[in-house]
């Protein structure tokens, strides 16, 4: 296994890293469309999809910290062109951003016509997850080098995401406050 001195931490104790780069958060996943994955527009149904993004970006963050990694939102999935049954589905995760404990994962879904072979951007998106050690408690985590053009676009965009993200949280804290726990039935 090839190490170099991006990974060791001062001390050599297996804690961390302090740096790594993008590629190494980097994932992929291919699966086809089948009949029982469409919806009644016979396109791949949105939540099957929502569940491949939450897979893919949770095996990133984890390949980030090398701890436990709990989703903490979906910042957005941004459906842009339909998947077909005659289509199969790609996934590309990646760690764009970190905070202390927290990393933002970007997802872009590719969707190719096995027949043409054409293939479009079916939908990107932003998951958060944040890093858990033992006793459950917060972890910090490795912050990241991007280096292609698209990482430092991501990477460079982040702290404005991060910002939106840190306000509508609040919004959803204060806007649960208004939210009963009662069922109907009681």
């Amino acid at each position: 296994m090839k190490h170099d001195n991006l990974h060791q931490s001062a001390t050599g104790s297996g804690e961390p890293a302090a740096t790594k780069y993008v590629r190494e958060t980097r994932c992929f996943k291919t699966a086809r469309v089948f009949p029982t994955d469409v919806n009644n527009h016979n396109t791949l149904f949105g939540g099957k999809l929502m569940s491949y993004i939450d897979d893919i970006a949770s095996i990133a963050a984890s390949k980030l910290c090398r701890v436990d990694t709990v989703t903490a939102s979906t910042d957005s999935v941004d459906f842009l062109y339909p998947i077909n049954p005659s289509d199969s589905v790609t996934l590309e995760s990646f760690v764009t951003w970190t905070g202390r404990s927290s990393m933002e994962v970007f997802v872009k879904v590719i969707r190719e016509d096995l027949k043409s072979g054409e293939r479009n951007i079916a939908a990107t998106a932003f998951l958060t997850f944040v890093a858990i050690g033992e006793g459950k408690r917060k972890v910090q985590v490795p912050t990241v080098v991007p280096e292609t053009e698209e990482e430092r676009k991501l990477h460079e965009t982040a702290p404005s995401r991060a910002a939106m993200r840190r306000q509508r949280r609040e919004e959803s804290k204060e806007f649960a406050d208004y939210l009963t726990t009662d069922y109907p039935w009681e």
